[in-house]
């Protein structure tokens, strides 16, 4: 990839499940990643896991449930690593729970980390994509967004508005040069399984790979700026599980 070419990605969640992915793939394809996550020690190893494709990886950590203060340290991020070319936001939290039985302050957080936070990074970069007319923004949402699931309102809920927080986007910034994509995958074998905010048993062998979600991702970013892909939706050939 020539100097010219050279692309700066900035993915949130990057320290395991699809934002690792992403990272992983984008660094093999030359593009220069900012990693965000809580985790500075996971971060650490993700970025040690790139070193062999030349490209520059730099780990911050920000806690992104802290809605407040994320526009100010993706700014800090972006001035630090360099004008971003390519958002992607993948940091989220699974939930599970009957809607009548969801606590107010779980409910929050989940909206919180799934849109808000989301919102806020947006808001963090899309100034100097403005300023250079150029960029891309992809968020990761979920087939939960389009189809509901009974105990998983909190969480589809918070997809579903992330949905419609990128079509906005991508109608309100297109004259600026700027392209929006919403991703929905189905079920991801991802650590998400394994917190203690899910309470689900699925058979996680039929699901996605990371690695999956995080090919399209990368394709869905490499697309020429004469073309964008609005929503893509992809799901385990088992279908919904």
């Amino acid at each position: 990839m020539s100097l010219e070419q050279k692309r700066r990605a900035l993915i949130t969640g990057a320290s395991s499940g699809i934002g690792k992915a992403t990272a992983l793939v984008f660094a093999k394809a030359g593009i220069d990643v900012a990693l965000v996550s809580r985790s500075q020690e996971k971060l650490a190893s993700v970025v040690e896991a790139t070193k062999h494709t030349g490209v520059v990886a730099k780990a911050y950590s920000v806690d992104l449930a802290d809605v407040s203060q994320v526009e100010d340290k993706i700014q800090a991020i972006a001035t630090d690593f360099g004008d971003i070319d390519i958002l992607v936001n993948c940091a989220g939290i699974a939930y599970t729970g009957n809607l009548s039985q969801t606590p107010l302050a779980d409910w929050q957080q989940v909206i919180n980390l799934n849109l808000t936070s989301v919102f806020e990074c947006i808001k963090g970069i899309l100034p100097k994509m403005r300023d250079r007319h150029t960029g891309i923004i992809i968020n990761v949402s979920s087939i939960a967004a389009k189809q509901a699931f009974p105990g998983w309102g909190a969480y589809s809920v918070s997809k579903a508005g992330l949905m419609t927080l990128s079509q906005t986007l991508a109608q309100e910034e297109r004259v600026h040069g700027i392209r929006v994509t919403a991703i929905c995958p189905g079920a991801v074998n991802t650590e998400l399984w394994d917190t203690e905010t899910v309470n689900a048993d699925f058979d996680r062998s039929q699901m996605l790979t990371p690695e999956i979600v995080a090919q399209s991702i990368l394709h869905t970013a490499l697309l020429p700026p004469q073309a964008v892909i609005d929503e893509l939706t992809i799901m385990p050939s088992a279908g919904a599980l």
